[in-house]
């Protein structure tokens, strides 16, 4: 199935498509586009205004994906804090991952084209995943 999001990608976007890519439709291809007028007809927008997979009520695009596909593991509910407040920065949670991950997807979008940036943001996100289930298996952070 194909998905489309803007080009330019940033924290948002970039966890929504590792989270579409991991847990929603393992066959995801991403397209990226400057004008939403541009998303294809068979393609699923997200994380751009005035469509369902995107902000709304105070949520980021992540945590709406989360919801609308019944996604209930809780350490993605855990991710879902941390990409909330790299992207919003809201202070609604308390995630101290959140600043450092938003500058290091700032950086990486600023070397690398979209295609890229998922490439090297799919084994961050992974390992976030890895250290947040750990750490939820044990009651306190992994050595």
């Amino acid at each position: 199935m194909k998905w489309a999001t803007r080009a330019g990608i940033h924290i948002d976007r970039a966890a929504c498509a590792w989270l579409i890519r991991h847990h929603v439709d393992k066959e995801a291809e991403f397209v990226f586009v400057t004008d939403p007028a541009d998303v294809p007809d068979d393609a699923t927008p997200f994380d751009m205004r005035g469509v369902d997979l995107g902000h709304h009520g105070g949520d980021c695009s992540f945590e709406t994906i989360l919801r609308r596909y019944d996604l209930t593991d809780p350490v993605l509910w855990k991710l879902a804090e941390i990409v909330h407040e790299a992207d919003l920065d809201d202070e609604r949670y308390d995630a101290p991952e959140a600043p450092g991950l938003d500058v290091v997807l700032r950086g990486l979008s600023m070397i690398c084209d979209d295609e890229r940036t998922l490439e090297l943001t799919g084994p961050l996100f992974d390992g976030l995943y890895e250290y947040h289930r750990r750490a939820m298996l044990i009651g306190r952070n992994p050595t």
